[in-house]
């Protein structure tokens, strides 16, 4: 089982992260008037700072550049940030998995020369995947025990130019981090190779178009990004697996969102527990009546119980051996910690409101705004329900097709 004590690194790095969110950035997301207006810009002054701290390379090899935290560790940082903002975290925490992937797993030595020192120095360079394509992506849901759909084919495609360049064509919806990216990772079809490819594409090469969403996105930023004729050099390809990679339907990947979720509950928790010893009420404290107090025990025991599934699945995904070995469950843990998490929260962070009385739903205090970052955590993704499936067909032996897994 994972060692629940913290080394000194984690404990430095996870202090150094909530004194940040403390002084730096609840100030700017909990002020009154932006809260009152459901202003969701993204402070992007706050984004260059987190990077000055290495959090935007957090898991990028210390070989690369970069921290070389584990999946534990960024999980632990995850929560710290969205405890102040979640779409703070939501960004980071996206560049972060991608410079990974991208540059230590993905990319040639080569390539990686080229590419990464652009990414390294401008402390305002995010990355994102455009995978997405509109019409192709509709959630069909998990059809239980029985194959999936067929994978819609990507009408995105890339050719290889007489000077060997490659030409994109390509129109991607709901990109996350596409306003702030400086690299995308677009996901192709080029002719002549099985399975999907991807290319990575600067946001200033000629034919790029991002279009920021008008409404609010759920957590961090996106948009839709057009490729049109857009023009990268032959290096650009990434390694194959690179999609699979990118995408990773196993269930068993760092549970990212998932400790984001717990630094929206925590958040809350917070608020209420420090009202709470504010607050008179009959001569008293209102953490001293009784009602109160248990009602702040059990969002504490659902915080501490979904941190502990949080951690075990982030464990196991920096252990894979030791679900070989049978040390931990063979479940898709994420996918249990997902399920679990995002309901516990969504009480805990309802729980926290009501102990405001009714300024727990004033549009200018902070209440509102960990209940909806709450919900967007429940309803996220394939949402709960699909969840659900998923794990009781690992549980009947059921196992899917990838392209069936990609189709929902």
């Amino acid at each position: 089982m994972y060692n629940l004590h913290l080394s000194p690194e984690q404990l430095e790095i996870r202090d150094t992260v909530r004194e940040f969110v403390t002084r730096e950035v609840k100030p700017v997301v909990l002020k009154a008037d932006r809260l009152d207006v459901a202003d969701r810009t993204l402070p992007k002054h706050l984004l260059e700072e987190a990077s000055c701290l290495g959090l935007r390379t957090l898991a990028l090899s210390e070989d690369n550049g970069g921290i070389g935290a584990d999946a534990l560790t960024s999980c632990i940082v995850a929560e710290e940030l969205a405890a102040g903002d979640a779409d703070i975290a939501a960004v980071l925490t996206e560049t972060s998995r991608l410079a990974h992937i991208i540059f230590d797993r993905a990319l040639p030595e080569a390539e990686r020369d080229r590419l990464l020192p652009g990414f390294l120095e401008h402390d305002g360079a995010h990355l994102a995947v455009a995978d997405r394509e509109a019409g192709s992506d509709t959630r069909l849901g998990v059809n239980y025990h029985r194959p999936g759909a067929t994978t819609p084919a990507l009408a995105a495609t890339a050719a290889q130019a007489g000077n060997g360049d490659w030409v994109i064509t390509a129109s991607k919806t709901c990109v996350a981090n596409a306003p702030v990216a400086r690299l995308f990772a677009v996901t192709v079809k080029v002719k002549g190779r099985a399975g999907d490819s991807v290319l990575l594409v600067p946001a200033d090469a000629p034919g790029v178009i991002v279009t920021p969403h008008a409404k609010p996105w759920p957590h961090g930023t996106c948009g839709d990004v057009t490729f049109a004729d857009a023009r990268v050099p032959a290096g650009n390809l990434l390694a194959d697996g690179a999609a699979a990679l990118l995408r990773d339907t196993s269930g068993r990947g760092i549970p990212l969102a998932q400790a984001i979720n717990i630094g929206i509950g925590r958040a809350a928790y917070e608020a209420a527990v420090d009202y709470a010893h504010l607050r008179i009420q009959g001569g008293r404290p209102l953490i001293e009546h009784q009602a109160i107090a248990t009602k702040l025990a059990d969002i504490a025991i659902r915080l501490e119980v979904s941190r502990a599934a949080v951690w075990q699945a982030a464990w196991a995904c920096d252990h894979p051996d030791a679900v070989a070995d049978r040390s931990v469950s063979d479940l898709p843990l994420t996918t249990v910690a997902q399920v679990f998490v995002s309901d516990a929260i969504v009480k805990a962070a309802k729980d926290a409101a009501e102990i405001f009385g009714a300024m727990g739903v004033m549009r200018d205090m902070p209440l509102q705004k960990y209940l909806h970052d709450a919900r967007v955590c429940q309803h996220a993704g394939d949402g709960n329900r699909e969840a659900r499936l998923r794990i009781a067909e690992h549980i009947a032996g059921y196992r899917r097709a990838a392209a069936a897994i990609a189709a929902e």
